[in-house]
């Protein structure tokens, strides 16, 4: 039997292989389960629930029902992997990591991280992105990014406290929901040099 690397399917398969697990923050139990068919209801209602504010800089809309299906499909290609968190039953966050298509860029990711205002400011954004980390690199990413504007500052003050770096600033790049032009920054970080936040308070 040689002891050759793991393949970063059967690597993938093992990490997804410890889901569900519960989790506890500011003594309220939350479970974390692979994100699936089964909670395209509960993330539309997350999503359509959510404050103007924070609907203006979805990266994707998904308070419409043709993308979510769109990202089930892009999950079960295999292109995207998704947590989501659950809390009393009610779907309050999730975390999702995409492998961009171009072979050239096949080991960098995307990264996506929300959370719903019940639970900001007790973790659950941190320890969704550190274990959205371990899934990234069970699929063989050496590198992530994440998108956001300027106006964003709490979603860059947390990806810098992860060690995200800014790597970019597009001025104009992108429209809100409203048809405003916002800058673009494009924060990145390299995966192998993620030491785990998931017990660090936020």
């Amino acid at each position: 039997m040689n002891n050759a690397a793991t393949q970063p399917a059967d690597a993938l398969g093992e990490v997804a292989d410890g889901y569900p697990k519960t989790i506890t923050l500011s003594g309220q139990e939350v479970e974390i389960r692979v994100f699936g068919a089964q909670d395209r209801a509960q993330v539309l209602a997350f999503a359509q629930a959510l404050p103007e504010q924070d609907l203006l800089f979805l990266r994707l809309d998904i308070t419409e029902p043709d993308i979510v299906d769109a990202w089930l499909a892009n999950i079960s290609s295999g292109a995207t992997f998704s947590l989501c968190a659950y809390a009393g039953g009610e779907f309050v966050g999730y975390a999702t990591v995409e492998r961009n298509p171009a072979r050239w860029t096949r080991r960098v990711g995307e990264i996506r991280v929300n959370v719903g205002p019940s639970l900001r400011s007790h973790g659950l954004g941190r320890s969704l992105t550190s274990q959205i980390f371990d899934i990234a690199r069970a699929m063989g990413l050496k590198k992530l990014v994440a998108h956001m504007t300027p106006d964003q500052a709490g979603a860059q003050a947390a990806f810098k406290r992860l060690g995200f770096v800014p790597e970019a600033l597009l001025a104009d790049h992108v429209e809100d929901r409203h048809g405003d032009a916002h800058d673009l920054v494009i924060m990145s970080y390299d995966v192998d040099g993620h030491s785990g936040y998931m017990d660090d308070p936020l």
